[in-house]
């Protein structure tokens, strides 16, 4: 069952790679799947996976700390969670106040090295959710950047499925006006039912869940 396991991983990321050109980094959105799991996937070469609860999280990341792993904040920072968020992750996508930011980067253990951070965008402008909007992006950015121990390495999105073309399009306009201000090279859209159309409109890093693992539980 394990080999079989490990076997349809391997399928499912040989077919997610035919459509992933070299220049575009895959996360493994990894909540809910158990250590055996990740490992299969490790197994078939992945090396960066995405959280999005933190205690599950730090169990995984505890479990795995022997594998040389590469561990993506993807799910809502909540303020009380910073101090173990600093000190679990190597990157964490969803910065979306400086409040946030300050914690994240008071927090981290100066042996870590910089923290990578995205800054997440509510291109929708849904108020329920969450990330800055467009227009509050370039002074998130310019506080960010002098902030010791993170480094700011783009923006993140996470749009709703009704206007996901059109965020898209706008997301990559976003990111193409301050790239080159804010040195920045990480534009992170796209999961497991839209990763396609966002790499066509400029993503750099996608976050794929179930197309890698299949239904949670389910290998």
């Amino acid at each position: 069952m394990i080999e079989h396991s490990r076997d349809k991983i391997a399928e499912r990321l040989h077919a997610i790679q035919a459509d992933l050109p070299a220049s575009v980094i895959l996360i493994a959105a990894s909540k809910q799947q158990s250590v055996e799991t990740i490992l299969m996937a490790v197994d078939a070469g992945l090396k960066q996976f995405g959280e999005n609860y933190l205690q599950e999280a730090i169990a995984k990341i505890t479990a795995l700390q022997e594998q040389a792993l590469q561990w993506h904040f993807i799910g809502h920072v909540q303020s009380n969670k910073t101090a173990l968020i600093a000190k679990y992750f190597d990157w964490v996508q969803t910065v979306d106040s400086l409040k946030i930011a300050r914690r994240l980067s008071a927090a981290r253990p100066s042996e870590k090295g910089e923290l990578n951070v995205c800054i997440q965008v509510n291109m929708s402008l849904d108020p329920v959710k969450s990330g800055v909007l467009p227009e509050d992006v370039f002074a998130l950015s310019k506080a960010i950047q002098t902030l010791p121990n993170v480094r700011l390495r783009g923006l993140m999105l996470l749009p709703n499925e009704q206007d996901t073309s059109r965020a898209f399009v706008a997301m990559k306009q976003c990111y193409d006006e301050y790239a080159t201000m804010f040195q920045w090279n990480t534009l992170s859209m796209g999961m497991s039912a839209d990763f396609k159309e966002a790499i066509e409109k400029g993503s750099t890093m996608v976050r794929l869940g179930q197309i890698l693992f299949g239904e949670r539980g389910v290998v």
